[in-house]
């Protein structure tokens, strides 16, 4: 079987929040396509749905009409455990705030990702420790959060989003805390991922200096991809 050189297909997708007095059109008839291997960057002002559209490709969040394949498989196919397990295995997420907890060292904020996934503590450490090392943090696998820099801690985020070796990594302004020195260092490690890994980025941004970085760049305005470059 021919692998589908497309990692990521949207037709149509719609998605629509409801407060009960208002109706908030988010998502207004998407219609998207990611290559594997490519790094995106989706840019647009606030409001205009770039969030939402990543969280309803990733599986975070449901959508009324439309379709969203991830390798070859619908997302609105799959139960909500299976999407789930789906999540834990093949991809990875990366914020702006870095969702790491304040008590666990570094290697232990990446360890646990895997030992909810059923990973056995001792491969844990292990592949938290080669994760470390990926992002040149190997020497600070015992520091808390509160011990590292803004930049050493989105590169623990980074090794926790990639320690499964996911196909496809989804980032939410990740240099968004950064200043622009720490944000070329953390583009410089994501692109140099991307190729080493063949791995699959798309990052909303409104950052200039991380759509640079990126191979294509998608527009949105009001719901919808306005254009590319």
């Amino acid at each position: 079987m021919v692998q589908d050189s497309h990692i990521i297909r949207v037709k149509g997708l719609h998605k629509t929040y409801d407060t009960g007095k208002v109706k908030v059109y988010a998502l207004r008839g998407i219609d998207f396509e990611v290559k594997r291997g490519e790094m995106v960057a989706i840019m647009g002002p606030s409001g205009c749905g770039k969030t939402t559209m990543l969280n309803c490709l990733a599986g975070l969040d449901d959508f009324e009409q439309g379709e969203v394949l991830i390798e070859g498989t619908k997302l609105q196919n799959m139960s909500d455990d299976k999407r789930t397990e789906y999540r834990a295995r093949r991809m990875g997420f990366v914020f702006q705030l870095y969702n790491l907890l304040p008590v666990l060292t570094a290697a232990e904020n990446i360890e646990l990702t895997l030992l909810v996934s059923g990973v056995s503590a001792r491969i844990a450490r292990q592949k938290a420790l080669d994760a470390l090392k990926m992002v040149g943090l190997a020497d600070l696998a015992n520091r808390i959060p509160a011990e590292l820099s803004g930049g050493q801690r989105q590169r623990v985020t980074i090794a926790r989003a990639l320690v499964n070796q996911p196909a496809i990594v989804w980032g939410d302004e990740p240099t968004g805390d950064l200043d622009s020195e720490t944000t070329a260092e953390i583009m410089d490690l994501l692109c140099r991922l991307n190729k080493e890994n063949d791995q699959t980025f798309v990052l909303v941004t409104h950052s200039q200096e991380v759509a640079a970085r990126a191979d294509r760049v998608v527009m949105m305005r009001d719901g919808l991809i306005t254009g590319e470059k």
